[in-house]
């Protein structure tokens, strides 16, 4: 199953809707944003909610979503109440496993398992740091240290979050081509030790700065955009439609609220490959 293979069509920017000017690739903003709490840890969506905004901080209207629900967590958030999370309707999560060749989440164990114990499809995802070692190596990484795949039909493919870098210029001080040499050298390496293609974490702005959409990933990567505002909007090239979206960056649900472009039996489809 590749990750053009499901869900629906895609949602298309609003009529009207404003057009946001692309950051320049590896240039510094005049005003840098804080950095993370923890030096050592960014998690998904952070540097884009610094970076693009949130619907709450551009007066966006909430988004109303139906679809399928869920959440992604770091070390940020501790040790997880994850019956409370269910009770609330959540149906999936993504953890944090790893961040470039270092940093393991120390709360992984009790977010992994403890979703999984709880009846949550999870998965884990690794925080990309193209600046430090190569997509190889960050690939290996990950997979020894939670981002594995089981046929279960409970577990979500391993995820590789590639958005704006926390720690210095935004693209890592990659050329577009060198950045979509790396993402696709860590999708290799990944589907070689798992049998899955990666889901692919990332926003369409800085999709667009740092590859340059030099390369299409939608014919075997799903899409897990990244978009705080009342729709989706318009995609990251070429992808059709996104498999997930990250909606908002706090909510009903622990960390960041996500959900899933479909019914619950199509996420149990794409858990079980």
């Amino acid at each position: 199953m590749t990750g053009g293979a499901l869900c629906a069509a895609p949602a298309l920017l609003p009529a009207g809707a404003p057009a946001q000017a692309e950051p320049a690739p590896n240039a510094r903003p005049a005003a840098p944003p804080a950095g993370p709490a923890n030096p050592d840890d960014d998690h998904a969506g952070a540097q884009i909610a610094r970076r693009e905004g949130t619907g709450r901080s551009r007066g966006v209207p909430p988004p109303r979503v139906a679809r399928t629900q869920g959440l992604d967590v770091s070390s940020h958030q501790g040790n997880v109440d994850w019956a409370a999370v269910v009770a609330k309707g959540a149906a999936f999560a993504y953890v944090k496993a790893t961040e470039g060749t270092t940093y393991r989440n120390p709360f992984f164990a009790q977010q992994y398992n403890g979703s999984y114990q709880a009846g949550l499809i999870r998965g884990a995802y690794h925080f990309a740091l193209p600046n430090v070692s190569d997509g190889v190596a960050q690939a290996n990484f990950f997979v020894d240290h939670g981002g594995g795949w089981s046929p279960d039909g409970r577990t979500l493919p391993p995820a590789l979050d590639i958005e704006y870098n926390p720690y210095g210029p935004i693209c890592y001080g990659l050329s577009q081509r060198d950045m979509v040499g790396w993402i696709r050298a860590f999708s290799d390496q990944v589907h070689a030790r798992t049998g899955r293609w990666p889901t692919i974490y990332t926003s369409t702005r800085w999709w667009s700065a740092c590859t340059g959409n030099l390369g299409d990933f939608s014919d075997t990567n799903p899409l897990w955009l990244a978009r705080y505002a009342a729709d989706p909007g318009p995609m990251p090239f070429d992808w059709d439609f996104h498999t997930f979206w990250q909606y908002d960056d706090a909510g009903a649900f622990p960390g960041d609220q996500d959900s899933f472009n479909g019914s619950l039996d199509r996420l149990r489809a794409l858990a079980l490959g």
